[in-house]
């Protein structure tokens, strides 16, 4: 008697389980509006065995069956590039930059064209001081692609959001730009 009464408490405290967990991944979700817009143009210019002084970016590691000067075959897959460039407001090249953007990319698929990218927006302006930290996987082939928005000093200390990637130009394998469309979800004011 004692044992089916256990059996029965058991059975009954996970069904409740079950049905808390349920309800809790059914729950409505409230859209926020974002605290910080901004639209911002970055500029990557690929060093290619003849345009250092242009160069914005070079690769730093590639495959045994590759080289560091041109991208390799097979999507790219397997190289490494780290980059410095220029940030503007809008898509002109030669528009004076309001800061940098500083950090990686790796494209790490054989099959399809993407990479993974890390890299900071450091603002050297008299409208931002300080920088936005961006991480995540950037499938290349999408019209826009989604990366996360995980923190930044000064102006945007601690802030978290989405930046919204698009292709704004693309010039074969030396040269692209990107529009990133900025939303921040967690701003905070330093006193």
């Amino acid at each position: 008697m004692k044992m089916e009464a256990r059996r029965f408490l058991l059975l009954l405290f996970l069904l409740s389980l079950l049905s808390i967990s349920t309800a809790a991944t059914t729950r409505k979700i409230r859209a926020r509006k974002p605290c910080k817009s901004m639209v911002l143009y970055f500029h990557d210019i690929i060093y290619n065995g003849k345009n250092a002084k242009n160069a914005t970016s070079a690769i730093v590691g590639a495959p045994q069956w590759a080289n560091r000067t041109l991208l390799a075959g097979q999507n790219h897959f397997g190289d490494l590039a780290v980059f410095d460039d220029p940030i503007t407001l809008d898509n002109n090249l030669h528009s004076t930059p309001v800061g940098r953007a500083q950090g990686f990319y790796f494209y790490d698929k054989k099959e399809i064209f993407t990479a993974w990218l890390g890299f900071s927006f450091v603002f050297n302006s008299t409208e931002h001081k300080g920088s936005i930290n961006f991480a995540g996987a950037d499938p290349l082939m999408n019209k826009t692609r989604d990366i996360s928005v995980i923190g930044g000093t000064g102006d945007f200390f601690m802030a978290r959001g989405v930046a919204t990637l698009m292709t704004d130009a693309f010039e074969g394998e030396v040269y692209f730009r990107l529009r990133t469309d900025i939303k921040l979800y967690e701003c905070w004011q330093q006193v």
